[in-house]
């Protein structure tokens, strides 16, 4: 099996170094390699396809590659996508060609590739050259083609539970020949279990940080104390316009409607811990105040809006604190997207009416010309009637009367408010009556 971009494994990374040689040492991903899952079966019986692994970093996508390679006794050549360019695709297409029998072209960051890059792949997908196995942490549908994603399958890997992170460690700390067996480091339980959940389902990360660790033991004990200083303050996973961002601002807003500070709170956190900008987030909260709670409780788009002027005034971290006030007022608030739907159905009837003439009796009459033409006439002011209400008169243009919008809900501020709609309607029925 031969390798484009070959490495001195003596001078490789840890990582590099401890890559899994077959199936059964692959940690994690059992929804994908476990008996009798199609992929692994795929591999073993040699029925292979082009395929995209699409799953953070350090899932085992690399790996992946390189086993079905090694399973299929196929030539391995592998890109960047980040280094590569039009002439590194043809260099590689050129060697597969020259190849007997099957070739793995492994396409790293796979999504950096633009368009155009990723259709020279198709014909040599399309009759046998290569086979193509891309590797991306961003979400395909979107950043692939749809012809390169009609010819291959996408595999979703998944991030390494923490166990299987330790399984990782002990095993580099065991392995004489490709790990750091011959060092004799042992490793507290403590340690151990801080190191797993600081990788944050990265094995890449985890063996990084255990290379730089035996680096530094004085003893050839790692401790949890080491082991916090190299390691507890690290990223989070957090991709700054990415499927995680999204999906985590999705799991703030969705907190938040369902009335759950906690839950509300703890996505805050992970997005402000993960790079996001603040400012982003404060505008997101306004967009819930107005969405979920409306005037159910006005004071929810107040206290948003004071949230992301306190950021702007004074930073971090009073800033951020009071964003966090914000979110959870709102999701301790009586719920109403009322005025969400109603904006909604209005702009409908505003797109679809037409351009419908503005009756006459509600025109501007600035002009002795406009009042003779009848603007403005007829026109009833409401503070000179009973109540401030002008009892059985009409607002809509001709054509759309008695449309209803806006529904309050019987919750909060809005239960005040649907009774006054009731009553005014009332009104109105028995005047015209």
């Amino acid at each position: 099996m031969n390798d484009l971009f070959a490495e001195d494994k003596a001078f490789a990374p840890l990582a590099d170094r401890m890559r899994p040689l077959t199936l059964d040492d692959v940690v994690g991903q059992q929804h994908l390699l476990g008996p009798g899952k199609p992929l692994r079966q795929a591999i073993e019986a040699g029925k292979l396809h082009s395929m995209i692994f699409w799953g953070p970093p350090g899932t085992g996508k690399t790996t992946l590659a390189r086993l079905i390679a090694q399973y299929s006794d196929a030539r391995f050549l592998t890109l960047s996508a980040v280094l590569a360019g039009v002439k590194d695709i043809r260099d590689s297409i050129e060697l597969a060609r020259q190849t007997q029998g099957l070739t793995v072209l492994f396409i790293d960051e796979v999504h950096r590739f633009n368009k155009a890059q990723q259709d020279a792949f198709l014909p040599h997908v399309e009759d046998g050259t290569i086979l193509f196995v891309g590797a991306t942490t961003e979400n395909p549908s979107f950043e692939l083609n749809n012809a390169l994603l009609s010819r291959s399958r996408t595999y979703v890997l998944k991030s390494i539970a923490a166990d299987d992170i330790a399984r990782v460690i002990e095993r580099a700390l065991a392995d004489r020949e490709h790990g750091l067996g011959e060092l004799g480091l042992e490793i507290d339980a403590d340690a151990l279990a801080l190191l797993a959940q600081a990788a944050d389902g990265d094995a890449r990360r985890a063996l990084t940080y255990l290379e730089i660790a035996s680096d530094l033991v004085d003893g050839g004990r790692i401790d949890a104390a080491l082991i916090g200083e190299l390691a507890t303050q690290g990223p989070r996973r957090f991709d700054k316009g990415g499927d995680l961002f999204y999906e985590q601002i999705s799991a703030l807003h969705k907190s938040v409607r369902g009335s759950d500070p906690d839950a509300a709170l703890y996505w805050l956190c992970r997005m402000l811990d993960g790079g996001c900008d603040p400012i982003y987030v404060a505008r997101r909260v306004v967009r819930m105040a107005v969405e979920d709670i409306g005037i159910a409780d006005p004071r929810g788009l107040e206290l948003a809006l004071s949230g992301w002027q306190t950021y702007e005034r004074l930073g971090s971290p009073e800033g951020e604190l009071a964003i966090a006030q914000a979110v959870v007022y709102l999701a301790c608030a009586a719920k109403s997207n009322a005025i969400y739907r109603a904006y909604d159905a209005a702009m409908q009837d505003a797109r679809e009416s037409g351009s419908l003439e503005v009756p006459m009796h509600l025109r501007n009459a600035p002009t002795r010309l406009m009042r003779e033409q009848g603007h403005g006439e007829g026109y009833r002011y409401a503070h000179d009637e009973a109540e401030a209400f002008a009892a059985g008169e009409t607002y809509f243009p001709e054509g759309l009367e008695n449309r209803r919008y806006y529904h309050p809900v019987e919750r909060g501020l809005e239960i005040r408010i649907g009774e006054k709609l009731a009553r005014l309607r009332q009104i109105n029925r028995e005047t015209k009556s």
